[in-house]
This record gives structure tokens, sequence and C-alpha cells, in this order.
């Protein structure tokens, strides 16, 4: 079944960067000129996805104005001949088929992509987690769709994290199928040293079956008391088995003040209205450095 929906859960608190996000949500956070869930959504676009579903929380309405048309704004930019602006503003509200629902309890990630099973009306749907943005000419999203629709089961995006850092994040069994596919059939959330399977971890991007949801109504609260998507995945893994994609494309995590700094610096460096100016005023940093 080919996959045309995304859903992209956004509402975390942001405690990480606080307190700028104290009034703004952390997905609203700028990557150069441009909010960091903007280049989420992009990203979803671009792999084929015609429909998104952004989960939020109270305080989140900014996310779901800055996709929508503003009129007055469009009237000034016409009306001042900055044309150029004005088409790209309408863009991103023309970017896709745009819905927002709120988690109004923060029960979890798995319990936020639960609120999406009407949503996905029997289909399957990508997920893009908020916190990460993932910037690469072939789009992560498209190159686990591709792996769903070649192989018919669920996908997540990994990579290899340090492992004294395992303990952070999710560590899966598998094994290679293909260059840099495999063949998925446990994982286990934020795992003590025990009970580590390998330094891939889920990261940014999965991929799921309709089933999932099915399995995300049985499951129960896991590690910090909530309802963990990796709980339900790995009912998956067991069963039917997934893949995991080593993706291409480097993530940055926007949940954390050196992600974000680390993003700005390297989309500055790429970005065409800035990147010489930019360029050379690191130059003439690092010397003081």
């Amino acid at each position: 079944m080919k996959v045309t929906k995304a859903v992209i859960p956004a509402a975390g608190l942001g405690t990480r960067v606080l307190p700028a996000t104290k009034a703004m949500p952390k997905e609203m956070l700028p990557i150069v000129d441009k909010p960091s869930i903007q280049y989420i959504v992009e990203e979803a676009v671009k792999s084929g996805i015609t429909d998104i579903l952004i989960i939020t929380n109270r305080g989140k309405g900014i996310i779901e104005d800055h996709f929508d048309r503003s009129p007055d704004l469009e009237r000034s930019l016409e009306n001042s001949g900055k044309l150029d602006m004005l088409n790209d503003l309408r863009a991103v509200a023309d970017l896709a088929n745009i819905y927002t629902i709120r988690q109004k309890e923060t029960k979890g990630l798995g319990h936020a992509i639960s609120r999406a099973k009407s949503f996905a009306a029997g289909e399957p749907i990508a997920v893009l987690y908020g916190d990460d943005v993932i910037i690469g000419e072939n789009p992560a999203c498209k190159q686990l769709i591709d792996a769903y629709e070649k192989y018919g089961l669920g996908v997540v995006g990994v990579k290899e994290v340090k492992r004294e850092e395992i303990h952070k994040y999710s560590s899966l069994k598998v094994e290679n199928l293909e260059n840099n596919i495999y063949k998925c059939t446990d994982m286990v959330e934020k795992p003590d040293e025990d009970h580590i399977l390998s330094c891939f971890s889920i990261l940014g991007r999965c991929v799921l079956p309709p089933e999932i949801f099915d399995i995300l109504e049985d499951t129960q609260p896991g590690v910090g008391g909530e309802i963990q998507l990796t709980d339900a995945m790995r009912r998956l893994a067991q069963t039917t088995g997934m893949t995991a994609v080593d993706f291409e494309g480097v993530r940055y995590d926007m949940g954390n003040k050196l992600g974000i700094l680390k993003a700005t610096v390297e989309v500055a460096l790429t970005h065409p209205e800035v990147k010489d100016g930019f360029r050379e005023y690191l130059k003439e940093i690092a010397k003081t450095l």
C-alpha cells in the first residue's frame, strides 16, 4: 500500500531548551529563516506525502498559524512589490493538506501516535518526530517509505550511537539484509548495560502499518510511566518483524541547545542569502578560539 499520510508528534514541552520555549513551541525555533517544523514538513512532502497530521497540545496554535494563509501580511508584501517573498509565503500554506489535533494529556509518544488512528483510516503512516530535523539530498522519510513498499513491513530509521550513550535511546536487535537495510526482530527503550541489543537506535523516523493502532491500545505504560511507541513497535518486531534503514542525511536534535546551534551554523553555510558573509564571519571568529 502506498504511503501518503504522515504524523508529526509535536506535543512535547521543550524543557531542554527553556526559557526559549516558555511561550514558543520548540518546533517553531528557527534554523536561519525557517522554523524547524517546516523542514520536517518539506521532507515529508518531498517523500510523496500529501496529508500531514501534526499532534500538538495547549499553547501551540502558532504551528497551525504558520501553515495557514496570512491575508494581511500577503497584502502588505504585494503592495510593497516583494513578490518573491510573497510567493515563498504562499508556498508554505500549499505544501500539503495539514491538520492538527491536540494530545490533551502528556502520556508519551505512543499515546500521541494513537491519537492519529482516525486520520490513518486503515492506511500506513510515516512518523516524523518533531524534535528531529534530517537534512540530505535523498529525504530520510522517502528512504523508509521505499523500504516499506519493498518489504511490506514496518520500518524504523536508525543510526549507530556511542555505546556509552545508548541508555538515552533505544537499542535494536538487527541483522543485515542488504547495504544499509537490516531486519529488526527486537528492541528495547533506554536499556541498561545488561540489555543492550546493539548500538543501532531509532532516530526520528518510522513508517508504521495500520495494525500499530490496535497494538498501542493494548500497550501499558513503560519507561517514565508513559506509553512508549518503542514498546508497541517491539511487538511488531517480535511477531511480523520490522525493517531498519540506516538512513542517509544529517540529523539535528532540535530538542537540545547544541543541536539547534549545529543546525543553524551548518544550514547557514549553504544558505544562498547568507553563506558567503557567514563563512567569512566564522573564519574571523575561529581566529579567536
